[in-house]
């Protein structure tokens, strides 16, 4: 289910330009309202429920109704975003109440390069990442049955 705003705990990122949901969202789904000063999805159909703005969301205005394989009718999840980590927290139908904390990126944006591992190696070879040039491909583990 797409990311929705309760908009009484909407503040509208205290009339910035540009909210917080607004800079995290993927797909560019979150507007401001410039009458209310409210944000909203403006496409809830192209929502991929990856609750980025809702770990962002300063005021825990914006929430995501899990599906019912991931929570179940009567749960809920809600991510709560800290400087160092997020933390879930999760409520079973039965009341039971979990919590589980995850680190988060520490690498600062635009920093992070994907080819550092592979340094020495030519790019623009044919060969993959694993292949060496004389032929001798590095084994990859074997699928035990």
């Amino acid at each position: 289910m797409p990311s929705f705003v309760i908009t009484e705990k909407c503040d509208g990122c205290k009339g910035g330009d540009k909210t917080a949901c607004m800079y995290i969202c993927p797909n560019d789904l979150m507007v401001l309202e410039p009458n209310t000063m409210k944000a909203y999805n403006q496409e809830p159909d192209q929502c991929w429920e990856c609750f980025s703005c809702v770990k962002i969301c300063p005021t825990q205005a914006i929430e995501v109704r899990g599906y019912a394989d991931f929570v179940p009718l009567g749960s809920s999840i809600y991510p709560m975003l800290g400087t160092e980590d997020v933390m879930w927290t999760c409520k079973f139908r039965n009341g039971l109440v979990k919590r589980f904390k995850f680190p988060i990126r520490t690498t600062p944006e635009g920093e992070a390069n994907a080819y550092n591992d592979l340094k020495g190696k030519d790019l623009e070879s044919d060969l993959l990442s694993t292949e060496e040039a004389d032929g001798y491909q590095v084994p990859k583990p074997q699928a035990t049955v």
